[in-house]
């Protein structure tokens, strides 16, 4: 409880959660107002003179000439303090109470609000308590580095090389000439004898050249006479650039395999160069916080601090992918091999890691997942500000969804935790139309940062809590999937026929309807699922509703009712399908047309083919065409594209807009 003594909030804390807030204020505010007002009459004292110098430089001007434009600083507070902000402001710790603390609501967290006579904790209630490493995302590899090294590795400069990495865990944790211990007395014999050696070499060396000094008369009788000694350390022969190499296997002549060749350090790939660094610094970070070695002696040492906090920036820098997957499985082993740590309670290590990277993200438990969701002012704050989601809680305690997501996701290699906006489309054809559709047709939707998920009618709604939790902006492209209440079976879509959907989507998330009328009568509201308060989040579905079309060889327009996406894309293009004659459910739809019969009955033929049909090669089949950018998005898909297009230009706002008042609007409106 020492550690924690001047953060426990009553006598009664018996263990549990405590709370800090760190905040940034003003360390003397009548100073600050002082100091502020100073400047700003220096600064009109300035102008008052520029004013001055005009008026008597033109005594005679009638009117008197216009002051001259003249900014000086601080021309406001802000100003002021981008040159005073360290001289006045500072870090001050208050103490929280646990029992205040409160679950973030729609992702937003809900800070607990200090009292206004909360006096500030006196000194660092930290220290002693968490010890700090961090590995940052510039490592300046291919770079020879300069500058000193801290206590605890090579963190001094923004990165360095594995050579000078070795030095210093050398000269910390292993050198023998720091409170030596019989394993090391070999060693300073070795480095003794080497030293008398070559002390007798040099004096040899050099005899010839002091003998013609003292020709001249120096060193005197009484004169100090010249020595030459030499001080050899066993670390001076990691000092130069070859310390490090690494060894590559060459067949010899009789077939054996020998390492005779080496590479110098640099010449080495950057993503092994960073691999090996970032690993090895954990193992540094890792002895200094234990004081492994020669690090616990000749000094007083402190206790060692609970609770180890190691920030590794941007691991995955020149990282193969699976390298990436393998240093985040890795990297907290590697900080908890020590005989003290393992899996003992007593002295805990926390690794946080923040990426961009998918393969890093989903490597990691849910559990350890913190999601950084940027909002524009006037959402959350006056200011433009990125809101932590914790995904801890996200699915509950061991949830079958969870497990699903998990593995779906790793499968998957998404990028929902970095994308702009999701789309969950229903099988292989529309992942791989859709997103050529984008391009051939939505410019500015391409250009944005999209996730495209294959997941299905049936298993899209296993998503929804981590949709929600990160407020993420998703269209679903999905399927009717209609049945027939009465025996329960497949049938073609139709209106009045009494016919229900089998999507679990539809049914139990977005429009959270069941009855096909329904369904195909819903208006786009219906179709679009919000967060209360989160002016930025939604989430649309996309399925397909009646079409009027001309059949080839028909007297007039008809009411089609598509089944799937594939049949939905005929209906849109009858004229180019029934010129295909490819294989497959090409043949199959262009026969269908080809046919005739009305919409009704090219409706059933299609139904009756996708039944059999593998629309992986469908899909294929219609990216061969020529013209493929003159193909029709089928009508759901192409409204719901729109509507993505439309609230990610709200969402690339920094600053939302005001919302009108129903008065403004009706004044307006007159």
């Amino acid at each position: 409880m020492h550690h924690v003594r001047d953060l426990i909030p009553t006598l009664d804390w018996e263990g549990g959660r405590l709370g800090v807030r760190l905040r940034y204020e003003p360390k003397d505010l009548d100073l600050l107002y002082k100091d502020f007002m100073r400047a700003v009459s220096d600064a009109e004292a300035i102008k008052a003179a520029a004013i001055d110098v005009a008026a008597a430089e033109h005594p005679d001007a009638d009117p008197p000439p216009a002051p001259p434009k003249l900014t000086i600083w601080p021309a406001n507070l802000v100003d002021f303090l981008s040159k005073r902000l360290s001289t006045h402001f500072t870090i001050r710790a208050y103490s929280l109470d646990p029992t205040k603390l409160a679950a973030s609501k729609n992702s937003l967290a809900q800070p607990q609000v200090l009292p206004l006579a909360s006096l500030p904790i006196e000194g660092d209630p930290l220290h002693g308590l968490i010890r700090v490493h961090d590995i940052p995302a510039q490592r300046g590899f291919g770079e020879e580095q300069s500058g000193q090294d801290d206590e605890d590795g090579p963190a001094a400069v923004a990165g360095s090389r594995l050579s000078e990495q070795l030095r210093t865990y050398y000269a910390k944790h292993l050198d023998p000439t720091k409170g030596p211990d019989p394993r090391d007395l070999g060693a300073l014999q070795a480095i003794e004898a080497a030293q008398d050696a070559f002390d007798k070499r040099l004096t040899e060396s050099f005899k010839d050249a002091f003998d013609e000094v003292e020709d001249m008369g120096y060193p005197g009788v009484t004169d100090p006479r010249p020595r030459v000694s030499t001080r050899l350390k066993a670390i001076d022969g990691l000092n130069h650039s070859a310390a490090i190499s690494f060894e590559v296997d060459v067949v010899a002549e009789d077939g054996a395999t020998t390492p005779l060749l080496r590479l110098p350090e640099a010449s080495n790939g950057l993503g092994y160069q960073n691999l090996i660094s970032m690993i090895f610094r954990l193992m540094s970070f890792r002895d200094a916080w234990m004081r492994v070695g020669k690090a616990s002696k000749g000094t007083t040492i402190a206790s060692t601090e609970p609770l180890h906090l190691v920030l590794v920036e941007e691991p995955e820098a020149h990282l193969h992918a699976q390298v990436q997957q393998v240093f985040i499985k890795k990297a907290y082993a590697v900080l908890r091999a020590h005989d003290d740590l393992g899996d003992s309670k007593k002295l805990r290590t926390q690794l946080v890691v923040s990426t961009h990277s998918s393969h890093v993200a989903h490597e990691t438990l849910f559990s350890c997942l913190r999601y950084f969701r940027r909002l524009p002012a006037g959402m959350a704050a006056k200011v433009p500000v990125s809101t932590v989601v914790n995904l801890s809680d996200v699915f509950g305690p061991g949830s079958e969804t969870e497990r699903f997501v998990t593995r779906y996701l790793r499968a998957q290699h998404a990028d929902l935790f970095f994308a702009d906006a999701a789309i969950l489309v229903e099988g292989p054809a529309e992942r791989m139309l859709v997103p050529n559709f984008i391009r051939a047709h939505y410019d500015k939707l391409n250009q944005c940062y999209i996730t495209l998920l294959e997941i299905g009618g049936s298993h899209a709604h296993r998503l929804r809590p981590l949709i929600d939790h990160l407020g993420l902006l998703t269209l679903i492209i999905t399927d009717l999937d209609t049945l027939d209440r009465t025996g329960g079976v497949s049938v073609p879509p139709a209106k009045g026929a009494n016919q229900k959907t089998n999507n679990a989507t539809l049914k139990a998330w977005v429009p959270g309807v069941e009855d096909v009328d329904a369904l195909m009568d819903a208006n786009a509201s219906a179709k679009t699922l919000g967060m209360d308060g989160d002016l930025l989040f939604a989430v649309r579905a996309a399925y397909q509703t009646p079409l009027v079309v001309t059949a080839p060889g028909s007297a007039g327009p008809e009411t089609a009712y598509p089944y799937t996406f594939e049949d939905a894309l005929a209906f849109e293009n009858l004229a180019l399908f029934a010129t295909l004659n490819g294989t497959g459910l090409v043949r199959k739809f262009h026969e269908a047309i080809t046919k005739g019969g009305g919409v009704t009955a090219i409706g059933q033929r299609m139904y009756d083919a996708l039944k059999s049909g593998k629309k992986a090669e469908f899909a294929l089949d219609v990216l061969e065409l020529e013209k493929f950018d003159d193909i029709v998005v089928p009508g759901y898909i192409a409204e719901g594209l729109e509507w993505l297009l439309k609230q990610l230009k709200k969402k690339q706002l920094e600053i939302l807009p005001q919302v009108e008042q129903p008065e403004q609007a009706e004044q307006a409106e007159t």
